[in-house]
């Protein structure tokens, strides 16, 4: 049996490639960051050709630093930024504009026209979706309506439409010399095109967008064989897909209704199997589908998608020069015993998860004189914190099923001060996994179990372990005066954009 299983994971603002044994222990990881392109405000982009070198350039660097070839890879998986929209030419492999980022707020007028006829929920009982700018479908529309000749291109036959999985492995397949034009289930329903109870493109959507069926990829398993790769993975199986969110749950073998992850990264994303069975959220939660393997039945999760956590961070460090490197806000948070009053909500992309309104912007409230550095510091950190407890009192009054204990992974997990007062906030135990990157793992599992380097998910749970845990330890009233002061600072964030 060959040894092991690669992952690419590309996210929004690096890329990288790791490779996984049985254990699902590290034995590989190459990553390299790629430029944030903001043409004007509210507008974020990427170059989705420097997207597809960095993936060649940490697939090559991942292999050489673990000292195996392709020859040794049973699979290799792919997990991605979602929503983050490329349209390219079949015949070249060159993107007709830059790929349109998840964050990007754009497609507000689009929106705002189809709500129009039915209200921002109009399309939610077919895709579980609300009409918002985060999604693909709308960022499609606007490419072919802008961009000259496009809409031409596609009505020809020219033109493809993926989210990012689908363009890497495209391009991993062969690109124009026959590359496998594919996505699966997870990623097709945040495209608002999906219906999640066909599990297949809407054709009615499809013409309120103007977007050509023929430009949209296959909708595949998330564990299935899609193609042999070329290049430096020539020969391996591409048999998983997964839009990062659902990756990191099945990383987390959250594999049974009621188990819940939340993943901390560029936004914050906290995910609920609920089985077989959609769910459809009252409270602002989205509908979506977790993943499928093989020929077995469609899995769906409840989703509370929150916009900024981890990229306020980066704000604050390269925006502001509060901070020198990302980890240092820790220390300066832990500076002070409180947040002194502050609050800041960073609704830079509008507001996502239970609020949905594209109209808002980022706030800090509660400024006095007394405040420091250090207040903002800590404020910063305790925006995740709250928007996560907003997210779960979301999830509880839908699903009925009150958590007791949340898995967490990502970047910002290693931020202890962080963690613990997530665990107050939530008034649950935190528990923090031995490999917290669980989104390549996730798609890394989903492969394995394509080409059988894994039975089933039974052996994957037993891979788990536990790194940390957290309990509450704040005052239970004391966390609830501070809840309400934060949602009255989330009141003033709305409206803002005329």
């Amino acid at each position: 049996m060959t040894k092991y299983v690669g992952a690419l994971d590309q996210g929004t603002t690096s890329t990288r490639f790791m490779i996984f044994d049985h254990a699902g222990q590290v034995v590989g990881i190459d990553q390299k960051e790629h430029e944030q392109i903001y043409p004007k405000p509210g507008w974020v982009e990427h170059d989705a050709m420097e997207i597809w070198t960095r993936s060649v350039e940490v697939i090559r660097g991942a292999l050489a630093k673990a000292g195996i070839t392709a020859a040794d890879l049973a699979a290799v998986g792919v997990t991605n930024q979602r929503e983050t929209t490329v349209v390219w030419d079949r015949r070249t492999g060159k993107p007709v504009y830059n790929a349109i980022v998840w964050q990007d707020t754009r497609t507000k007028d689009i929106c705002d026209a189809l709500e129009k006829d039915g209200g921002p929920d109009r399309l939610r009982p077919k895709t579980g979706l609300p009409l918002a700018t985060y999604f693909s479908g709308p960022k499609a529309k606007w490419i072919l309506d802008n961009v000259p000749g496009a809409r031409a291109e596609a009505e020809a036959g020219n033109l493809l439409f993926g989210n990012i999985d689908t363009w890497c492995i495209w391009n991993l397949t062969g690109g124009p010399s026959g590359g496998v034009h594919v996505t699966d289930v997870s990623n097709a329903s945040r495209t608002l095109m999906f219906n999640y109870t066909t599990l297949d493109w809407d054709s009615e959507i499809l013409g309120l967008l103007g977007v050509p069926r023929g430009m949209l990829p296959h909708v595949k398993a998330s564990s299935e064989v899609y193609g042999k790769a070329t290049g430096d993975l020539a020969g391996v199986p591409v048999a998983g897909d997964l839009g990062d969110q659902q990756a990191a749950l099945f990383g987390q073998t959250c594999y049974s209704p009621g188990e819940a992850k939340n993943t901390y990264g560029t936004g914050c994303f906290m995910l609920l199997n609920t089985g077989t069975k959609a769910v459809p959220s009252k409270s602002g939660l989205l509908t979506t589908l977790a993943y499928k393997i093989g020929d077995q039945p469609a899995v769906y999760a409840l989703e509370g998608s929150i916009a900024i956590t981890g990229a306020l961070v980066q704000w604050i460090r390269d925006n502001i020069g509060l901070i020198q490197q990302s980890p240092d806000i820790e220390a300066l948070a832990a500076s002070v015993e409180d947040n002194g009053g502050v609050y800041f909500v960073p609704a830079f992309s509008g507001l996502f998860a239970p609020y949905w309104k594209n109209d808002a912007r980022g706030v800090i409230a509660g400024l006095t004189r007394y405040v420091t550095k250090g207040h903002i510091a800590r404020a910063v950190l305790e925006a995740t914190a709250w928007q996560t407890r907003e997210v779960l009192d979301a999830m509880n009054a839908d699903s009925g099923v009150p958590l007791t204990a949340l898995k967490v992974d990502g970047g910002m997990v290693y931020n202890n001060l962080l963690m613990q007062f997530q665990s107050d906030v939530l008034k649950v135990p935190v528990i923090r996994p031995k490999v917290a990157e669980t989104t390549a793992l996730g798609a890394a599992y989903a492969a394995g179990l394509a080409v059988g380097y894994w039975g089933a998910v039974e052996d994957l749970r037993a891979n788990w372990a536990k790194d940390h845990e957290w309990h509450p330890t704040m005052d239970a009233a004391k966390v609830d005066a501070e809840y309400a002061q934060w949602k009255k600072a989330v009141t003033r964030t709305f409206g803002w954009v005329e």
